[in-house]
């Protein structure tokens, strides 16, 4: 059996791991990632973190048919360079030569959200040839997938979903432009909406909440509990959620639209409302319309992703 070596680059941890044919990760270990070190010395890093796994796999190196390295920012995939990724202090970061240093196999590179899409792609059940994945976190990203292969432009740095203008003249982004998908979908949004309700609402069940701290499962709780004002939150978070989702659908037409990120165990608690947008507001209302459903792969998805990039068309 052929194996394939992946890594998920992070701000905070390197997670490395061999995974099989089938997309089972066979071994798995990370290590901290310390970041803003000599690139050179991160890399080391990841490659003693790549033996240390395989030699704990037991499987030996020459079934390792490549490695893949998910980024943490803007990847020159052809030529193997990082050229961009601020949390990490990496600055056309010749990644691909480096590793070579260690590994005498084929080495790819790719943004890491691109690396979530693939893997979340190959856990789809069923004849798949088409997906978006979109992550909803800290902010809004996600991965193309078209004909069984990874979209990513002609520059590398398609999917950035959340920088979709969803409101002109709306709230400014870190990206320098305002109304951003992201400043109205994201975790990060949802915790805002929610205190501004507390603070509107300040003799509210919410606002009481709130003392306590905020996260994106504070309103979800407590409107499952029936609290009408956390309801409204969830309502409204999950219409700019909807409404991007549409968008996306609108332009792609995939057979599976795949919602990721820790918020997205909400379930159908969060994919009715945006399934009944879709029905209501998709520009195509004919029977095999596209799927939405969650990610099943979580924090292994990267990993998975990362190590199939070498494998070509699934």
């Amino acid at each position: 059996m052929n194996y394939y070596a992946g890594v998920d680059l992070g701000g905070t941890n390197i997670k490395a791991g061999i995974v099989d044919e089938s997309g089972k990760v066979v071994c798995k270990d990370l290590t901290p990632t310390n970041a803003g070190r000599p690139y050179q010395e991160v890399i080391k890093d990841i490659a003693d973190l790549l033996n240390k796994v395989i030699a704990k796999s037991g499987i030996d190196k020459s079934a390792i048919k490549s490695i893949g390295v998910g980024n943490p920012g803007t990847c020159d995939i052809p030529n193997g360079i990082v050229i961009y990724a601020s949390n990490i202090d990496f600055y056309n970061v010749p990644m691909r030569d480096e590793m070579h240093k260690y590994f005498d196999v084929p080495v790819y590179i790719d943004n890491d959200a691109n690396c979530a899409a693939l893997g979340e792609f190959y856990a789809l059940d069923g004849d798949v040839s088409d997906m978006v994945f979109i992550t909803l976190g800290t902010g809004v990203g996600g991965g193309i997938i078209i004909n069984k292969r990874l979209y990513t432009g002609y520059n590398g740095t398609a999917a950035e979903f959340g920088h979709m203008m969803l409101k002109q003249g709306g709230i400014e982004c870190s990206c320098g432009t305002k109304g951003c998908w992201e400043n109205y979908a994201s975790v990060t949004a949802l915790i805002r909406i929610t205190k501004e309700y507390a603070e509107k609402y300040p003799d509210s069940a919410v606002a009481e909440r709130c003392k306590d701290g905020v996260s994106g499962r504070t309103a979800f709780e407590m409107a499952k509990m029936g609290d009408s004002g956390a309801k409204s939150i969830v309502d409204e978070w999950i219409g700019y959620v909807a409404t991007g989702v549409v968008s996306v659908i609108n332009l792609f037409q995939p057979q599976y639209v795949v919602i990721g990120g820790a918020i997205s165990k909400e379930g159908n608690y969060l994919l009715d409302p945006i399934r009944a947008h879709q029905m209501k507001n998709a520009y195509s209302q004919i029977p095999n319309h596209t799927q939405i459903a969650v990610a099943k792969l979580g924090n292994d998805a990267g990993l998975v992703g990362s190590a199939f990039l070498g494998k070509g068309e699934i």
